[in-house]
């Protein structure tokens, strides 16, 4: 039996806070951390914002009613510093299409934005955007530590036939998804 999306959000929620410490000696969370956050070089790399960003999206988890016929996904993860230590207080902003492949640009469909709690961890209940011309399946992102400057990128899925055929696809930025009995579970670790 598969477990629920909830079910493994109040997993990755329940975690002990991220350790500062060496991390290759310190006991690692469920899912793998990407990239890596022990060295400067491997910051999570910056991408373009598209055509499709819109300022001044609502403050909200849940975007998935926003498109009650797509199919569910819980994306989650950290928000780390080069050294591994999560950094709360980051706003956290996702904008993505719909199930049909269309973004909303009248309005704030799918699109919302959060803060990271006192562990650096945010969230998003959200659907899988469709494919439209020229792009593979992704996610926008723009991450922004307190005092730091902005990272504006997308994250992708793996295993997406369109993801070798689309210029912005970095494997880097794949996401770690899950099935789940209600849907998909992804999760993304943001090292800024």
């Amino acid at each position: 039996m598969l477990p629920t999306r909830r079910s493994l959000l109040r997993a990755f929620l329940a975690l002990p806070a991220l350790p500062v410490a060496d991390r290759a000696a310190a006991q690692r969370p469920a899912l793998p951390l990407t990239p890596a956050c022990d060295d400067d070089d491997d910051l999570t790399p910056a991408l373009t914002a598209g055509p499709f960003y819109k300022p001044d999206a609502p403050l909200r988890h849940e975007l998935s009613g926003d498109a009650p016929n797509g199919e569910r996904i819980t994306i989650a993860g950290y928000v780390l510093d080069g050294n591994c230590r999560p950094i709360a207080g980051s706003l956290v902003e996702i904008w993505h299409a719909d199930e049909t492949g269309a973004y909303d640009t009248r309005g704030y469909r799918l699109r919302g934005y959060h803060m990271t709690d006192e562990r650096g961890r945010w969230w998003f209940s959200t659907i899988v955007p469709a494919l439209y011309p020229g792009r593979t399946r992704h996610y926008h992102f723009r991450v922004r530590p307190p005092g730091a400057a902005v990272l504006t990128t997308q994250l992708f899925f793996p295993n997406e036939p369109q993801n070798d055929r689309d210029h912005l696809y970095t494997p880097s930025l794949l996401l770690d998804i899950r099935d789940t009995e209600d849907g998909k579970f992804g999760r993304f670790d943001f090292v800024a």
